[in-house]
């Protein structure tokens, strides 16, 4: 029996044990969650090496029935590219100026909701915020997932500036624009286009927390239909993503084509690599 349950049983107020007993079953559940997590990941990253069920089950001293359960069962180890346990997904809200209140965008709630289902389906505890008007917001949470561009939250602007290789710029004729500082590339909304067109331009990084403690995955559209397009490639080649940057610090942008009567994505692609953020100089 360990110290912490020992001392939760001692506990004589009711109410207080009730409240200790369902804080540990939560918190237990998380560790469980993401032991198991960590078990898959061995057998999978294993398997990949070469090495077959039977092996890696006689080196582990498990069945090979077992081995071939594990990995075939549990919470994917990709979940760890939201977070581990448990995130926080936060959607900004807007000031509507005409009607002297505040409102939230259908797009950016499309967004929280699908990123909120993206999570649970990955075994992970979901809370959500939002960015309030003023834009402040506490950044130094574990399991931090964004949708906020950095015209709306000083702390987010702070945040991108960190980024080594993209970043954001107005042009001089007002629109916002994303910058590959590798390229020079300068990447502009349809919306914001002569011709206009529905496509717009989505950020999707894991980029530093103010305390330097951890990682904020921060998403952001030139305009919402962007961030709604990087939350559909999160939702489709998460795994393909987590394969490629694990648990880094990165960034890309991505191209999205979209319903112009429902903002729905009807495609996207990658506009650039995805820069490892360890790779790339602060120049």
């Amino acid at each position: 029996m360990s110290d912490e349950l020992q001392r939760i049983m001692a506990i004589e107020d009711p109410y207080r044990l009730l409240r200790e007993v369902t804080t540990r079953l939560a918190d237990a559940q998380q560790e469980v969650t993401e032991l198991a997590r960590l078990r898959r990941r061995v057998v999978q990253d294993l398997h990949a090496q070469g090495l077959s069920y039977a092996q890696i089950a006689t080196k582990a001293g498990l069945s090979r029935g077992r081995i071939h359960q594990i990995r075939h069962t549990g919470p994917a180890p990709e979940g760890v590219f939201l977070g581990r346990g448990a995130v926080v997904i936060a959607t900004p809200l807007r000031r509507d100026d005409e009607r002297g209140r505040t409102v939230v965008a259908v797009d950016d709630v499309s967004s929280g909701k699908r990123l909120e289902d993206l999570a649970r389906s990955y075994g992970l505890d979901v809370a959500s915020d939002h960015v309030p008007v003023t834009g402040e917001i506490d950044l130094n949470r574990d399991g931090m997932v964004v949708v906020c561009g950095p015209r709306m939250s000083q702390q987010m602007w702070d945040t991108y500036a960190q980024d080594p290789v993209l970043r954001w710029e107005q042009a001089e004729d007002g629109p916002w624009t994303l910058v590959d500082r590798r390229t020079g590339t300068v990447y502009r909304s349809g919306q914001d286009s002569d011709p206009k067109r529905p496509y717009d331009v989505g950020y999707l990084g894991k980029l530093p927390r103010p305390d330097g403690s951890g990682s904020v995955l921060a998403i952001a559209g030139i305009h919402t239909q962007g961030s709604l397009g990087v939350v559909q490639m999160l939702a489709s080649d998460l795994a393909t993503l987590w394969g490629q940057v694990g648990e880094h610090r990165f960034s890309t942008l991505v191209g999205v084509e979209y319903d112009p009567e429902t903002s729905e994505p009807r495609s996207y692609e990658l506009l650039t690599p995805l820069y490892r953020h360890d790779e790339e100089s602060t120049e």
